[in-house]
């Protein structure tokens, strides 16, 4: 995959990691627009290419009665808007065979969820839409079974595929992100790590997911570090009352700091 043939892209000679970074879901236009605008901010002086993630609906919640969206649509029309808004590209999370073909014609990229990655009719109806896929490396799979799931992208004539790496799950409630994975799936595909994701902490007797944001920059400065191809982080400018994953995401207001040492990383790994 090529970062250039994602419409919009800017920035995609700047030798940065690229980024994929907004809230976990749409919640309202307003909401989207800000976090949009200030992440749009940040990256247009720190010279990272930048896709604005935010997912149309949430179908794999720990409870009935989570936040699962405000409409698909709706949330779609969000997406779209936020495009033409700022000019950038975006991703959104498809969970069903039929959501490929309606979120294809609103979003950039589709993102396969870790926890779907070996459906495969749900990887083939994503590839055959022509766009960029994204495959999040499930909790309970190996960095080389990653191959198979980027072969079914690529057998239905589509090479616009990357993988996410979103941590490994040991035990029941603690995600780990094996570090040896990341040159494992570069040499299938772009490979992007999943930060906040990789920072879950599943299976709460609550029934909500909790996290630790504390160590959100200690995993993104090794993933940097060891040479991954993007950043996947999951931002709010108000975590403690957002509607979906406010447990480990960044608050907005820390992520010039976080992306700027990034950079600054980023460059001296460059040199070596």
């Amino acid at each position: 995959m090529k970062l250039d043939r994602i419409p919009q892209l800017k920035y995609t000679d700047s030798n940065n990691f690229f980024l994929l970074a907004g809230p976990c879901a749409i919640e309202g236009e307003e909401m989207a627009l800000r976090i949009a605008e200030k992440v749009v901010e940040i990256t247009n002086k720190l010279e990272i290419p930048y896709v604005f993630k935010g997912s149309f609906k949430k179908a794999n919640r720990s409870r009935i009665d989570s936040f699962t969206g405000i409409g698909d649509e709706k949330a779609l029309k969000i997406l779209r808007k936020v495009s033409e808004t700022f000019e950038i590209p975006t991703i959104t999370d498809i969970h069903e065979v039929s959501d490929a073909k309606l979120a294809a014609e609103y979003v950039d990229i589709l993102q396969i969820p870790a926890f779907l990655v070996r459906q495969t009719d749900l990887v083939v109806a994503a590839a055959e839409t022509g766009k960029v896929v994204n495959l999040k490396k499930g909790q309970f799979m190996s960095p080389e079974s990653m191959k198979h799931a980027v072969t079914k992208v690529t057998d239905c004539n589509n090479e616009q595929v990357m993988v996410t790496d979103r941590g490994t799950m040991f035990g029941y409630q603690d995600m780990i992100v094996d570090f040896r994975g990341i040159p494992t799936m570069r040499e299938f595909a772009p490979t992007v790590l999943d930060v906040t994701h990789s920072l879950q902490q599943p299976n709460q007797s609550s029934g909500v997911t909790g996290g630790r944001p504390d160590m959100i920059e200690t995993i993104a400065r090794a993933g940097v570090v060891n040479n991954v191809d993007g950043l996947f982080i999951e931002t709010h400018f108000d975590p403690a009352n957002a509607k979906s994953d406010g447990a480990n995401m960044l608050d907005l207001k820390h992520l010039e700091t976080l992306l700027s040492n990034l950079v600054a990383i980023r460059k001296t790994v460059n040199k070596l």
